[in-house]
């Protein structure tokens, strides 16, 4: 098989906010596991350096600029694919930590329109391609938050609640296409941005989310979870895979050493 015969072969995934964080590390697993991976995110020069690291790396990927959250530009993406292997629903995240007195509406919009509405918008626009393949995944990576509530976080709460429930149920009305859906939630990560970006760059309140954990989970532990459950064989579907750092036991209760 010649190289441009293996690359038009291999199955093809695309990853969503994948400039950083969980979606960085998930391209990079899912590349290693010989897909053929297709970057999404608004910051063109990042998705455009990781691409570049992973074809370095004499793997396949290719960067394509997209907002999840603009329906037309979805579409026209989704154009591109008569057939694909897997989606993963990444991008999304917090803002705020405020409680529900004196949240920030426009906030909650936000965040509801980025984890629920991209994931949507994704998800429909590329269902027909997933299901054109025969043997299609979608991934939605949602978060513990969309299974426990804690103080000041309903906002990033609700949003997460909405995007479990919207991979439950499109579960259930596929059943019987060749379409798995899986759920991964992760609890406490250390990214780079998640928590600088939802305390909007105070790198004194991001660090106290992290205070005193020996060893929170990392983007790469998040990215292994996703890229097994993906890679399981198609007629095992891992409905709900819930990680969390061993320091954690829920949402709410942390150790913290000192």
């Amino acid at each position: 098989m010649t190289a441009t015969e293996q690359h038009a072969s291999s199955p093809v995934a695309v990853v969503t906010g994948a400039s950083s964080g969980i979606g960085a590390a998930t391209a990079r697993g899912l590349a290693a596991a010989g897909y053929r991976v297709v970057l999404t995110a608004r910051r063109k020069e990042r998705i455009d350096a990781l691409a570049a690291e992973i074809t370095e790396a004499g793997q396949q990927a290719e960067a394509y600029v997209l907002d999840v959250t603009d329906r037309a530009a979805v579409d026209a993406f989704a154009g591109r694919f008569p057939t694909l292997d897997v989606v993963v629903n990444n991008a999304g995240g917090a803002l705020g930590a405020d409680p529900v007195a004196t949240g920030d509406p426009d906030e909650w919009r936000r965040m509801y329109e980025t984890n629920v509405i991209g994931t949507l918008h994704v998800t429909q626009a590329l269902l027909p391609a997933l299901t054109a393949s025969g043997d299609g995944t979608v991934v939605v990576v949602s978060s513990t938050a969309g299974h426990g509530t804690y103080e000041g976080g309903a906002g990033y709460v609700a949003a997460k609640h909405a995007e479990h429930v919207l991979a439950e149920t499109l579960r259930l009305e596929i059943v019987g296409s060749p379409v798995r859906v899986i759920e991964i939630a992760p609890g406490l990560v250390k990214t780079e941005e998640f928590a600088l970006t939802r305390f909007h760059g105070d790198p004194e309140k991001a660090a106290k989310v992290y205070a005193g954990v020996a060893a929170p989970l990392t983007a790469d532990d998040v990215a292994d979870t996703i890229t097994w459950a993906v890679t399981r064989p198609s007629h095992v579907n891992i409905d709900l895979l819930v990680v969390r750092p061993r320091a954690q036991a829920s949402n709410y209760k942390l150790h913290r050493e000192g």
